[in-house]
């Protein structure tokens, strides 16, 4: 059988149909256009599209992704990838199928909320409508909060390579050794176990470091070592290594059960406190371990009567953002030792710090990175956005064709604003020197500033595609 082999020109624009604009649809439209992606936006509310055009230079097509006729309108047959992120689980279905039907080749992404599909999610890929990724941003969100509560200190964790390479964010305090170091300093201090510095974060803007920026306190360290030596690297930002034990959990919707059934497999003793009686009642019957408690986790009282303070953790994901805020507030303030707030709304983010909450996770920035990691050139493992999106980690692996192989990476022609900060070969976790070469097959890690991206997606791209 013949290999049919076709060039593709690496500057051709993407072109991505997006069904749903909202928060999560019409955010990765206006990130795709910035990069001379093609995209078109699909909405069946004429206010929504309105919003959408006042703000951000993308076509769109008013009507149901789920109809055919629609999807003929916005070009299915010659886009790449199709998401669907509309609020209902069924629509982004038919939608799915639809578009397999007509364009057998677009690679479709779904995300699917409700948990009664999570056990069919390997069936939806197998079989028609042949989904190629499902995405549920609450699976992710919890993850990320078990991420955050294994590290003690960290503001932001991000696994790599099945989690034997860590990326994580440590807010750096007055009284750390390491503050006013300079990174020219980090060898002596650290020795040849080391983790690698990628980006500090001072006064809301980010910094790719060299050898003679110093790290101030109150910065935002990110640093990327492997899993073996976290805990000393951790010791020496002056974050102790402190066992979990007892948590509580402010609200019991969806993510909340989520992470009680997660906590209860770790022996870890856990409470939840839900407003709704019948949902206390569901959550009563599907946990074994977990403390059911019916009330406002916002109320004082109740905090102190269940004895706040001897609490390790408390996690605020309710529904409403301003509820989590106060709860989180309320914990620190009574003694939790840790606080997370769920949070959406992307305006908040700015604010959240500035009144002491550094823990934050956000279910449009779990959909967003999982969904980035499938719409980037190149063969892209995983994608994870900082800092308000203001730069990515992408893990990848190096494509025989692709420019980045076979060439010293002083020779590179990296972009300014990123860098490359991991190579993976077999067993071997390498941190690169400017004479290092990464091989075919290498897995890469890439720390790069939001510009940065389109000229990092070209240096990945392969120039032959074999199917």
């Amino acid at each position: 059988m013949a290999t049919i082999c076709t060039i593709r020109e690496e500057q051709d624009p993407l072109r991505i149909i997006i069904i749903g604009a909202g928060e999560v649809g019409s955010h990765i439209a206006g990130r795709l256009a910035l990069e001379n992606k093609d995209v078109v936006l699909i909405d069946r509310s004429p206010d929504t599209i309105r919003r959408v055009t006042d703000r951000i230079d993308v076509q769109t097509v008013l009507g149901s992704g789920s109809s055919p006729a629609v999807l003929e309108q916005a070009g299915i047959r010659s886009a790449e990838i199709l998401l669907a992120v509309t609020d209902s689980d069924e629509t982004n279905l038919v939608a799915c199928l639809a578009a397999h039907i007509i364009s057998p080749n677009t690679k479709k992404l779904i995300r699917l909320r409700d948990a009664a599909y999570d056990d069919y999610h390997e069936v939806l890929q197998n079989n028609p409508p042949y989904i190629d990724t499902v995405i549920n941003p609450e699976i992710e969100v919890v993850k990320t909060i078990h991420r955050l509560l294994s590290v003690p200190g960290a503001v932001d964790v991000s696994d790599f390579e099945g989690g034997r390479i860590q990326f994580v964010g440590i807010q750096l305090e007055a009284t750390s050794r390491l503050a006013g170091c300079t990174l020219t300093d980090l060898p002596n201090i650290f020795g040849a176990s080391r983790p690698l510095i990628a980006a500090i974060v001072r006064q809301s803007e980010l910094i790719v470091p060299n050898g003679s920026d110093q790290l101030l306190p109150g910065d935002m360290v990110y640093f990327i070592c492997t899993r073996d030596i976290l805990s000393n690297t951790l010791k020496m930002f002056d974050k102790e290594d402190e066992p979990l034990k007892r948590v509580l959990i402010v609200g019991g919707g969806r993510i909340g059960y989520r992470l009680a059934a997660t906590l209860e497999k770790n022996s870890v003793y856990v409470k939840i406190i839900e407003k709704n009686s019948n949902r206390c009642n569901e959550l009563a019957d599907a946990l074994t371990k977990t403390v059911i408690l019916c009330g406002d986790g916002s109320d004082q009282d109740i905090l102190k009567e269940e004895n706040i303070s001897a609490m390790d953790a408390i996690l605020a994901v309710t529904d409403n953002e301003e509820t989590n805020i106060l709860v989180s507030l309320l914990g620190k303030r009574m003694g939790t030792r840790k606080s997370i707030t769920k949070i959406s709304r992307a305006s908040y983010f700015p604010l959240l710090s500035t009144i002491g909450l550094n823990q934050v996770v956000s279910t449009r920035r779990s959909a967003i990175n999982s969904i980035l990691q499938h719409i980037r050139r190149g063969k892209i493992l995983s994608a994870v956005t900082l800092k308000e999106e203001q730069a990515e980690v992408l893990e990848a692996v190096a494509m025989e064709t692709s420019d980045i192989v076979q060439k010293p990476i002083k020779d590179l022609a990296f972009p300014k604003g990123a860098l490359l900060v991991s190579v993976i070969r077999g067993q071997d976790i390498i941190i690169p020197t400017g004479s290092t070469i990464v091989r075919p097959g290498d897995k890469i890690i890439i720390f790069a500033q939001q510009k940065a991206v389109p000229k990092i997606e070209k240096i990945l791209a392969v120039k032959l595609e074999f199917f």
